[in-house]
């Protein structure tokens, strides 16, 4: 009676509450007595109706042990019209929750719920409010020691953290809000802890275009420097690397990063407006950064995704009928391993593809596979159970033909997709990810199993500093232990898990809708054709082939997805810019011409503003009318070309008129297994034809005036004979002799007169 007494006394202790909770559960069994316990106020029957919003700023430690406190900061903020007074904030701790629907349940439920929210603990740790007018926030901070919370059981607590008070309207105090968490209790190691793999995405949006400079480094031209706020102190790449370094993750990286940053330190230029571009200022920057990332991942395990991150999902469902475009994932896998090699000086994995979001069919299998990769890399949600295991299997499942789904669990995975800015959030989503960890951990099964998180592409910086933090939390590895991609890849399958790859048919529609059209790998075709013709002229090919060929794993990156603007006007921008170096071997337009004569030679000019040679060209000519215009003893002539970067070389063809008249010309070019190239060109031949009678009677008379010209000729010169002795001799008469004066002018009537 005594003990009774105690236990249904007006001031309870602790052990009292407890107690009562554990007879309250044993009398629910019994309907009649169920209904009598659990009927509450008329006020209480429903969620009562929040007026103050109660926000978890922080929570330490997240995972506490014995002999810890427990450090709950906060916020409440008043949303009624009428101010609370006699306020607390207090502490409710409990239930043990049952499995991991129990922590999704809780973590969803909004609003006070008498007989299914706990009591407080003991008021000594609650934290008076006198006075919380209308739309004024206070903060508070609960201290409350681990051995108070009466945690007798290994597993997930629910935590209630809540405001009570009253109000005019409401005289009685009442909870008034409330916000739930969960504690993770395991204060030692388990017997049996679950291996735990963190993917750790290092992947960026495209940045590079397909332009390089004319220098033998072949400087990149990007399309704006925004890679270079990634990398600085405080941006979305640096938090990566800062944090990754001292975390036990596997590191899966995108190469077409690891090309970019590393082109970054080479020196770069930055694409402005008006198509110029400017030199690229953050090389510092990139230096940085690639530094650190290289001493992050010394020991790490790193796998390459293909080069520039392929969407799969739209190669299997968009591209796989376009020609060509399947053949691009050979090429990018293998530029994988060595950009990882190269640039990091560590080994890689290629054996891995991850679809968007990892959700796949069987066509998206068979486009992840068709590379090499043996593992896909999945989630739960697209590969999921039929729930009649009652635990979550290990993350390896075999799908045939030699492929391993590696399945990744969807709510580790989406743990922090939301926005973690706010500290309220973040200490949420925190604290039901730990929960779920050890939830899983205490499953019933006797194997030992493997988990997989493979959390979005490009977490935010806020996104990327929970995910350390819930990383950081597990390293003391009471209930799980550090895993790697690799062996959670070769771990031993559980034979009773799903392995039903889902039909096409149940491929998320949102997803579908993001993916790229099919216009988008027929256009990415046209310029694979268009460097294909353009590459067999050039002297050094991979000068145009390297850099377009990593230009188009680029414009087939998942990046795209959600920017299909973007991505249509990147694709574009390619295409006319291999266009344009195209255009610049080029026959140089023709004037019109006359040819006189029977036979001349006719000139045409092949101009290359590329910096380097172009040769394997054939320049072809064609006359319209060949009975009028011929070039040999046929109507077209053809010559190999071989043009030095940046020089003109004219080429000349004989030529034969057998007709007077215009007639059109065509010049064309042509690679060397006959293909047009360029241009062709028209200008128009006058022909002039003369036969051999018009040359008869020409020559008959230019030989008559050659000859009436002879004639004037002498007859002029006897007239000047004449005139000059006749002069002579009068002087001889009039004028003594001079002696020399008549031989200087004797002298001189002789030499013209010859």
């Amino acid at each position: 009676m005594a003990e009774a007494a105690d236990i249904l006394g007006a001031s309870p202790t602790p052990v009292r509450r407890r107690w009562l909770r554990r007879a309250v559960v044993l009398l629910a069994g019994t309907p009649v007595l169920a209904a009598l316990v659990y009927s509450p106020a008329p006020e209480a029957q429903a969620a009562q109706a929040a007026t103050v919003d109660v926000q978890l700023t922080s929570m330490t430690p997240a995972a506490p042990v014995k002999g810890d406190t427990l450090t709950i900061t906060g916020t409440v903020v008043n949303d009624g019209s009428e101010t609370i007074n006699d306020a607390h904030v207090g502490l409710r701790v409990g239930p043990l929750l049952a499995d991991r629907a129990s922590i999704d349940e809780a973590a969803e439920r909004t609003g006070f719920r008498a007989g299914i929210d706990p009591g407080e603990i003991d008021q000594a740790h609650a934290v008076k409010i006198a006075s919380l007018p209308s739309k004024v926030n206070q903060t508070f901070t609960l201290t409350v020691p681990v051995n108070k919370l009466e945690l007798d059981k290994d597993g997930v607590y629910q935590l209630g953290v809540s405001l009570s008070g009253v109000t005019e309207s409401r005289p009685s105090e009442q909870v008034l809000g409330i916000q739930r968490t969960f504690l993770p209790w395991q204060p030692e190691a388990a017997a049996k802890r679950a291996q735990l793999t963190y993917v750790w995405p290092l992947i960026s949006t495209t940045h590079v275009t397909a332009e390089t400079g004319s220098d033998e480094t072949q400087t990149p031209v990007f399309l704006d420097d925004s890679l270079a706020e990634e990398l600085k102190s405080g941006g979305r790449l640096e938090r990566m690397v800062a944090l990754g370094k001292d975390l036990p993750i596997t590191w899966v990286i995108d190469p077409d990063l690891l090309y970019t940053v590393d082109a970054m330190t080479k020196g770069y230029r930055v694409r402005v407006p008006g198509g110029k571009s400017v030199q690229g200022k953050n090389k510092a920057v990139a230096e940085q950064w690639l530094s650190s990332l290289e001493a992050a991942v010394q020991g790490k395990k790193v796998v390459a995704l293909p080069f520039g991150d392929p969407d799969l999902a739209s190669l299997a469902h968009r591209g796989k009928d376009v020609s060509g475009s399947l053949g691009q994932l050979r090429p990018a896998t293998d530029k994988a391993k060595q950009a990882v090699e190269t640039v990091l000086h560590v080994p890689a994995s290629t054996d891995f593809s991850w679809p968007a979001n990892g959700a796949i069919d069987p066509s998206i299998v068979n486009v992840a596979t068709s590379a090499g990769a043996h593992n896909i890399l999945t989630r739960s949600d697209s590969l999921s159970e039929s729930g009649a295991l009652g635990y979550t299997p290990s993350a390896a499942r075999p799908i045939g033909a030699g492929a391993t789904a590696v399945v990744a669990d969807a709510e580790l995975s989406t743990a922090f997709d939301g926005d973690m800015l706010s500290a309220g959030n973040s200490t949420l989503a925190l604290q039901r990810f730990l929960a779920h960890t050890l939830a899983l951990n205490l499953q019933k099964t006797d194997e030992q199993r493997s988990f997989v998180v493979a959390p979005q592409r490009m977490p935010s910086v806020s996104q990327v500093g929970t995910m350390a933090d819930a990383v950081r939390a597990l390293q003391a590895g009471r209930w799980t232990q550090q895993g790697d991609l690799e062996s959670a890849a070769a771990a031993k399958p559980d034979p009773a898990a799903a392995t039903q790859v889902p039909g096409a048919g149940q491929y998320p529609e949102d997803l579908r809708k993001q993916e790229l059209p099919v216009t988008a790998f027929e256009k990415i075709r046209t310029t694979q054709n268009t460097l294909d013709h353009f590459k067999v002229i050039l002297a050094a090919p991979d000068r145009v082939e390297i850099p377009f060929g990593n230009t188009t794993n680029r414009e087939m990156s998942t990046s795209w997805r959600g920017r299909p603007a973007e991505a249509a006007l990147y694709r574009d921008q390619v295409q006319d810019y291999l266009i344009g170096l195209t255009e610049k071997v080029k026959i140089i337009p023709k004037s019109d011409a006359t040819l006189s004569g029977h036979s001349a030679t006719i000139p045409v000019s092949v101009q290359n503003s590329l910096v380097q040679d172009v040769h394997d060209l054939v320049l072809r000519v064609k006359s319209a009318n060949p009975t009028r215009l011929m070039f040999g003893d046929k109507g077209q002539a053809e010559q190999q070309v071989t043009v030095q970067g940046d020089h003109t070389q004219t080429i000349k063809f004989p030529a034969n008129a057998t007709a007077s008249g215009p007639v059109e010309v065509t010049a064309q070019l042509f690679t060397k297994d006959g293909v047009p190239y360029g241009k062709e060109r028209k200008f128009t031949v006058d022909a002039t034809e003369i036969t051999p009678t018009v040359m008869l009677v020409i020559a008959g008379g230019v030989l008559l005036l050659v000859l009436a010209g002879i004639k004037m000729y002498a007859s002029r010169k006897r007239v000047a004979a004449r005139a000059a002795a006749e002069e002579s001799t009068q002087q001889s008469d009039e004028s003594p002799d001079t002696g020399p004066q008549s031989t200087d002018g004797s002298g001189t009537s002789e030499t013209v007169d010859r």
